[in-house]
């Protein structure tokens, strides 16, 4: 399906992909489960390709021949508590380039994130964040395919609430 779009005098026809996008915000709460975080503010932007997560002592380590990373992470900014303690498998160490134009090496894992109801796995670099406003950055990767962000909208998504205990 193509749709048209008046721009002053450009026309310019848009291919629709079939799949429906959901809409998310240019920030939203969202979790990582496996790192037993449940809610963390994150900024949606989709011109940082590579997604980023707030991370302080960092820990590498060998088990089993494999690269792990131990991690903490202060979910909530300019708060030390609550904290989580959280381990994961390093599948890479990457040069990644900041928005000010720095360049630094990373340790790069792959976990479950969580937006509204939608969950899947993907790459997060770890880094300090302390000084920026988001513990949080998911780049265009993560979003690629799954969901469309709407710069003039904030925290669009809904947690999955727990089911209650039966």
């Amino acid at each position: 399906m193509s749709r048209t779009i008046r721009d002053d005098d450009a026309v310019e026809t848009v291919t629709v992909e079939k799949r429906k996008k959901k809409i998310a915000g240019w920030r939203e709460w969202v979790s990582l489960p496996d790192c037993n975080i449940k809610r963390i503010k994150a900024k949606l932007d989709t011109g940082a390709r590579t997604s980023a997560l707030h991370a302080s002592k960092i820990t590498p380590f060998t088990k089993d021949g494999a690269s792990y990373v131990r991690f903490v992470v202060h979910p909530i900014q300019r708060k030390n508590k609550p904290a989580a303690t959280c381990v994961a498998l390093v599948i890479d160490h990457r040069r990644i380039m900041d928005s000010g134009g720095r360049s630094e090496e990373r340790y790069v894992i792959r976990t479950t994130l969580r937006i509204g109801l939608s969950q899947w796995p993907v790459e997060l670099s770890l880094t300090n964040r302390d000084q920026l406003g988001f513990r949080m950055l998911i780049g265009r990767q993560a979003l690629r395919r799954r969901f469309l962000v709407d710069p003039a909208r904030s925290f669009v998504t809904k947690l999955k609430r727990r089911q209650s205990a039966k």
